[in-house]
This record gives structure tokens, sequence and C-alpha cells, in this order.
């Protein structure tokens, strides 16, 4: 290993898989398992930085801006993927949350090495998607240095906008960079310098906590219900039911009937049940409390 490479954990030779190709099935299995297990433990000791960038994406929302992710190969696509879960599950704007990645759309189905050496392409590509002082842009490298990711911290950083980068190794160069550094200690993967193992799990897990952190904030819960959700396919409706009727403790078929009047939107009709009221009664609530259920139910609320 060269000498630029040898001082990056990610980098390094995990000392308990010399002789990864003589394991058994079982053995290799095992091994990566045991290491799979210390990847929530080091996400634990980057929680503080997690909560930071959560209330930072929620002020940034809250004031009209709009949630950036940006990275290459797996730090990519785990940041696209994560943005587009965002709209089914939240009814949110597929503006507010949205994912770049280096080589564009084509680089999620095909790898494009290369695409991820350019830190000019990192920031015309930020700069391409309107990116402002108002948006908040989160930074996925599992190395820390991809000069892609870190082409467009540096845009973010000259224009005066907010960023987090989440990153593998300790005191990553895009953690100096970027305005809030999480910097998981994951280790030496089993298979060096296999990035898509416990670095792309703990990223992961990064990002399912941020969204949903920042959507549970934002009001598109009602307790631990999706209650913002749009049934939009058979199987959605039916959740949809399920969730207004767990909700306000009323039978499927009455949650159903509700739902129906009160045009498929699902915090509509908890509030239209639990406050004894009508759609447009419950709209106005849901409006003027920024779509809260619970708000929106005042001394109605009991869940």
């Amino acid at each position: 290993m060269d000498k630029e490479t040898s001082h990056w954990v990610t980098e390094e030779r995990h000392e308990a898989t010399y002789e990864l190709d003589r394991m058994t099935t079982m053995e290799i299995l095992s091994v990566m398992n045991q290491e799979d297990q210390r990847v929530p433990q080091a996400v634990r000791g980057e929680l503080t930085q997690v909560a930071q960038t959560v209330d930072a994406m929620v002020e940034a929302v809250q004031k009209g801006g709009r949630i950036f992710y940006i990275g290459a190969g797996t730090s990519g696509r785990l940041g696209v993927l994560d943005a587009s879960e965002c709209p089914p599950t939240f009814s949110s704007d597929p503006q507010t949350v949205q994912g770049i990645i280096a080589g564009g759309d084509h680089a999620l189905r095909f790898a494009i090495e290369g695409a991820e050496d350019s830190a000019e392409q990192g920031a015309e590509d930020l700069q391409v998607s309107g990116f402002n002082p108002t948006d908040f842009l989160v930074a996925l490298s599992a190395s820390g240095r991809t000069p892609y990711v870190m082409g467009a911290l540096t845009h973010a950083k000259h224009i005066g906008a907010q960023s987090a980068s989440i990153a593998c190794n300790p005191h990553s160069p895009a953690g100096r960079l970027a305005t809030i550094a999480i910097d998981i200690k994951t280790g030496p993967e089993i298979l060096t310098g296999s990035t898509r193992l416990k670095a792309g799990t703990a990223q992961k897990l990064v990002l399912n906590m941020l969204s949903t952190a920042m959507m549970i904030r934002l009001g598109k819960t009602y307790g631990n219900l999706m209650v913002d959700l749009k049934p939009t396919n058979k199987k959605l409706h039916e959740r949809s039911r399920q969730i207004v009727s767990l909700a306000t403790g009323v039978p499927l078929s009455e949650a159903s009937t509700t739902l129906d009047l009160a045009g498929g939107e699902t915090k509509t009709a908890i509030v239209m049940l639990l406050a004894n009221t009508d759609a447009a009664s419950a709209r106005q609530r849901l409006t003027s409390t920024a779509g809260r259920v619970r708000d929106a139910l005042g001394n109605n609320s009991s869940s």
C-alpha cells in the first residue's frame, strides 16, 4: 500500500482476515457478521454530531431551504436512495431532499470510477442544482477525502451554506471542511478497502437517522405513525387505513370511509375523527399548525 493511503483506516488490512481466501463459507460469514456488529457502536460515538446535523437540517427546511446529499460510488448511491424514499414515506416535496451522485443518474447502475476525481465537477454539479446559502449540504465520502465531495464542500463553504460530512476515517479532510463532522470509526474492512461494507452500512444508518429524525421534527408523524403517507397504490391505501385506525381506535371500515371523505389525506382523516369535525375544518386546523397532527388536535389529542 502506498504512503498516500497507508494512514487511512478504511484502507488498512484487517488482521483477522489475512487468510480470507482460505476460509470456509461459514467462517467468511461469521467474520463479516462479527465486524458488522461493530458498526452501530461506531455510529453511537457520533450521535452528538448527528443530532446537530438533524437540528441544522430542520432549521434549513423551516427557513425555506433544501437538503442536498452528494457523494460518489456507494456513498452517492446511498444518498440518492435516502432522498428518493422521502416523498413516498413522508409526502415531502421531491425538491426538499435531493441526492446528487458523481457521474449522474447513469452512475446509479454502472460504476463510473473516474467521476469522483474532479473537485471542480463536484462544485459544478452543486451549482447546476441551484444550491444556495439557505440550503444544507450532507457530503458522503467513506474515505473523507474524495475530490468530487471536497469540491462540493468547498463550494458550500464559499457561498456561506452550512454542511455536514459523513466519513469513516477519524479527523477526515471532509470533516475539517464541513460545518459539522460525522467521522465514524468503523475500522478496516474485512476485504481491504471495500468500503461498501462496514463504511457503507454506517453511512446508511446515519442517513436513516438524518431523514427520519428531521421529518419527525417537521411534524410528519403522529406518535410513531407515518401520518403524512399518501395512498398512491393499493398497498399504501391499505396502510393508510391501518394508520387511521391505529391513531383513532376506529374500525378499519370507518377509517376507510373517513379517508374517502378526506380525499385520501391520512392526516385530515385522523383529525376529523379525533376532533369530531369535517374535512374542511380538519384541513384548516392542520394548516394553522404547520401540518402537526398533535397540535391540530389540541386538547383532543390522546395518542
